[in-house]
């Protein structure tokens, strides 16, 4: 693995994540934070705390340093916040690593055959607080390494990587139409949804 900037206490904490699903209980163990910060994955480590942003991006630190390519994904939402999470291939299928106030926004097992297939997992319990299903979009893979110049796993911040995710293509979810058609999310899923939900 090239040089990343982590000390080798650091990649040693990494690589004995040793799986896809051993990152996502790792994740499962950090508290999340509101604050609006875009932390590094060396910075994540040492804070114990991320939210989803940083959630993804530590996500891919810690893909790659078990042999995958450090890909993040990016979901566009209306009247609503977006959501990021680190993919991986497994068989020819895609899953997700995630971390997320909300309960349903969290990871995937490697069962999808297409990014748009990952995506339309999360429509159904992608909510806002007027029980609005507002999952739009979603984009390109995008991998990591092409800020290694930037030294993304351990640099102050990374908003650099969230304003690519802003500027690159997403590709549409829902036909003309179709929006006027969707119900709202009932009380009894927005409420699962809400479970350990922390506000500000």
């Amino acid at each position: 693995m090239e040089d990343t900037g982590l000390t080798a206490a650091e990649l040693r904490k990494l690589r004995a994540l040793k799986t896809p699903a051993g990152i996502q209980r790792y994740l499962e163990t950090l508290p999340y934070h509101l604050a609006p910060t875009a932390w590094s994955p060396q910075r994540v480590l040492r804070e114990g705390t991320a939210h989803c942003l940083e959630g993804a991006i530590f996500a891919a630190a810690a893909l790659r340093a078990i042999g995958y390519p450090p890909l993040i994904f990016d979901m566009e939402a209306e009247h609503d916040t977006d959501h990021v999470m680190a993919i991986y291939r497994d068989g020819g299928h895609w899953g997700a690593i995630a971390k997320s106030n909300w309960t349903g926004c969290r990871g995937r097992d490697p069962v999808f055959r297409t990014l748009r297939e990952l995506a339309m997992s999360y429509f159904n319990i992608y909510c806002n607080f007027r029980h609005e299903r507002t999952l739009r979009t979603y984009s390109r893979p995008v991998n990591l390494a092409r800020f290694d110049r930037r030294h993304w796993m351990v640099a102050k911040d990374v908003w650099f990587i969230a304003e690519h995710l802003c500027d690159i293509p997403h590709t549409r979810l829902l036909k003309p139409g179709m929006k006027r058609r969707l119900t709202r999310v009932d009380e009894r899923l927005f409420k699962a949804e809400l479970t350990g939900h922390l506000y500000k």
